[in-house]
Formats: structure tokens, sequence, C-alpha cells
């Protein structure tokens, strides 16, 4: 059976626009060859797509892969592997590992280790200054200029507090049509041990808090900045309603903003942490149901551009402790069309063609992916992923393709599943279970 061949036979799919279509998909070394009534050359792969949905495949512009410096918690591959489960084609991974990406040496280490496993494209994120130590600008033109093509930098896990340093690096990537990625988090708001949405809850469980302010205010002064600079600023998991605001207000002034918003500040409120559990320990902190509503409708309205996990794998001795002492960050690569479908499509709240331009359209473009995101036309790369939207999926965290287990979605149940990743026209993940290179 020739491996540059693949007939989606019978599926749906909905343009830019809304526009429903429907029939074969014939997918030939690596493109969308034709579509409608096709009929596929001898020894062509074919699968049946009938009542399934083709989008394209899933870009995440948020993940923690951890290699090098933290393999006990994840490596590249086997975040890959959760990446391709999860329907994703492409991957940006944050510079925050052992040692820092701060160069180009570094940046293209990450980018050899992801297509050595070969499931999906690994884009290294640079960081904005050298060791994530917020003083002095890393490498950031050499990244641009090595073989990874690094566009998108970021010190995330650290906010760039310092609005000096904040104006430089946006000068300086203005040149090349980067993009920063900021963690909008005031550090002296918001300082390191801050866990807990501010409010009655933290004070009643004793848990440090994490104002709103901290992070509206930094949104706030990056927008400016970027406005004064002219370039780009892209706010990373925003979660409050207050930095919803002023993502709104840069729009509507045309500061080139963008912003991402995860599936847990989707989904999960603060309540759950009257358990203690470390598993909801995440960084910003998870927020009450007026936020959370806040955000839906962000994402609804395009306010908020796209969804990104902040994929956070950890050993379990690093989250296995009292909360305040835990690790911030949850797995999210694996569950998050599932949390979007039924949140926000299931309900009619968004069309199929919404979820595409939150989960594949807008992410690629913020992160100049040129062959990702693309339309379901003739002649476009096959970066694809096909979904079963009445497939039901309970959550295994013992199954989980990622090698940590912080999962808060265990045992939780959704409508909507991946059925096939397909990645230049090879599947990649089959029903949750990558192929094999």
């Amino acid at each position: 059976m020739s491996h540059d061949s693949l007939l989606l036979s019978g599926a749906a799919w909905f343009g830019p626009d809304g526009t429903a279509r429907a029939g074969d998909v014939l997918i030939q070394a690596g493109r969308i060859s034709e579509v409608g009534r096709v009929a596929a050359p001898s020894g062509t792969e074919r699968v049946d797509a009938d009542g399934l949905v083709l989008l394209p495949g899933f870009v995440d512009l948020h993940t923690h892969l951890r290699e090098p410096g933290r393999e006990d918690a994840e490596t590249i591959a086997s975040g890959s592997r959760a990446a391709a489960a999860g329907g994703f084609t492409a991957v940006l991974a944050m510079a925050n590992t052992s040692p820092v990406t701060d160069t180009g040496e570094a940046a293209e280490r990450v980018l050899d280790l992801g297509r050595l496993a070969g499931l999906v494209d690994v884009v290294p994120v640079g960081a904005v200054t050298k060791d994530l130590a917020g003083a002095e600008l890393a490498e950031l033109a050499l990244m641009h200029r090595s073989r990874a093509r690094v566009t998108v930098f970021s010190d995330d896990g650290r906010c760039v507090g310092d609005p000096r340093v904040m104006r430089r690096a946006l000068e300086y990537i203005r040149a090349f049509g980067g993009v920063i990625s900021q963690h909008s988090q005031d550090p002296d708001l918001a300082g390191p041990q801050a866990c807990c949405h501010e409010g009655e809850l933290s004070g009643r469980l004793g848990l440090p808090g994490w104002p709103p302010v901290a992070e509206a205010s930094i949104i706030a002064r990056d927008v400016m900045l970027a406005e004064h600079t002219g370039s780009r600023v892209h706010v990373a998991h925003v979660s409050t309603a207050e930095g919803l605001d002023v993502v709104r207000w840069a729009k509507a002034r045309g500061v080139a903003v963008t912003a991402e918003v995860t599936p847990h500040h989707l989904a999960l409120g603060t309540e759950l942490l009257a358990s203690y559990d470390p598993v909801y320990k995440v960084n910003p902190p998870l927020r009450p149901t007026e936020h959370q509503e806040a955000l839906r409708e962000g994402l609804v309205d395009g306010t908020i551009d796209a969804v990104a996990t902040d994929h956070a794998p950890h050993a379990r001795h690093d989250k296995e402790h009292a909360f305040v002492d835990a690790a911030f960050g949850m797995l999210g690569l694996e569950t998050a069309f599932a949390v979007v479908h039924d949140l926000l499509v299931r309900t009619g709240r968004m069309s199929w063609a919404d979820l595409a331009r939150v989960m594949s359209i807008a992410p690629a473009r913020i992160a100049s992916l040129g062959e990702h995101g693309r339309p379901i036309a003739v002649g476009e790369p096959a970066n694809l992923v096909l979904v079963d939207p009445a497939a039901g999926l309970t959550v295994d965290r013992d199954s989980s393709q990622s090698l940590s287990r912080n999962n808060p979605w265990h045992a939780r149940s959704f409508t909507g599943a991946v059925h096939l990743t397909i990645l230049r026209g090879r599947p990649t993940a089959r029903e949750g279970v990558p192929t094999a290179c």
C-alpha cells in the first residue's frame, strides 16, 4: 500500500466563511490533490470518514516539552506523541529548558530532536533574555537566522518585568517580523508564591493570592510599548476579564496584539483548589466563573485569537507536595480538542469554522507557519486532523502518551475525539495512538 496516497472518503469540512463541503479528499505526495467525488489510484489507503469532520491540523503556540534538562517529565519524542494523539501537526516548544533556548545552537537542537521524533513539526521558541534572567537580551537575531528560523520569543514562566528590556526586545524583533509572547504577571503584584486567584477563597484556604491587576497592568504596558515600537506582542494564557478588556481596547486602537487562552482557563474554576489537589496548581491560576465566561465570550467574538494548551508536564516528585510547594502546570495536548468542542462547539457557541480559526488558522499565522492552518483545497499541504464529533471520550491519565501524569481532566468524560492526525500526507496518530515513523 502506498504511503504517498491516502483517500478520506465521505468527510465533511468547512470553509473559512463557514460554507459546508462534503465528499472525498485525496492526498498524494503530501498535498491535497483532489476533492469531491474521487476515483483513487490503485494501492491508495482508504479511510472511511463518513460522519467525521476534517480540519486543518491543530497548532499549539504554547507547550513545554522539557527537553533538554528534564527528560524525566517529558521528552520531545513523548511530547510529540501526545501532540499527534491530540490532533496537532505543529507545536511551539517554550524556551525554559535546561540549558535555556537562548542561542541559535540551542534552537537548532530542539528543531533536530523534533524532526527525529517525526510526528509533529516542533518549532523552537527562543528566550527573550539570556538564561531567562530578564536583564540582557538573548541572541534574538541569531536564533532567527539559524536553521530553526525562530520567530516567537518568550521568557514564559517568567515575565519580562523591566519595561526597558521589553521595549528593546520589541524594537529588535520588528526588523524580521518576530513576536514576543509575554507571561503577563507583574512580579511585584503577584510574586513567585502566588497560586490562587486573590479573593475570598484564597483567604479562606490560606493560599497566596494572585490578583487580576497583576495580569492587566503588564498587558497594558506591553500593548503600549508595541504601539510605540510598531512591533508585535502576544499575550500568553490570558486568564482574567480585566486582562481581556485591555486586549480588546488595544485591538480597537489598532495595536498589533494577539492573545491566547488555555482550555483549563475556559473550563476549570478556582473552586477546584478547595481540595488542595496540586494537579490544579497552574500559573496563572484558575479563575472564578465570571472570568471563565468572559474568556469564553472573548474567544467566540475574536478578541482572543487562539487556544493554546500551556502543556506543562511534571514528574511526580515535583507535583506531589503541599499545594503551595508543588510545581505549576498541567497536561493539555491530548485533551484540548475535546474540551473546546464539548464546551463551545457542541453547545452551539462556536462553529466548526470558528474552531479551525482558533486551533489552526490563527495560531499558524501568529507563529508564521506558512504550511499549517491552510484551507482544505487542492494544492494545499496535507497537514490535517479528522475528528469524530459524536465519539465519547473518558480521560485516563495512565494511558497518556506524555511521560507525566499531572492531568486535570482525569476521569472526566467528553463528546468529541480525534480520529486521525495527518502530517504532510502521512498519518501520525489513529484514534489517539501514534503511528510508527
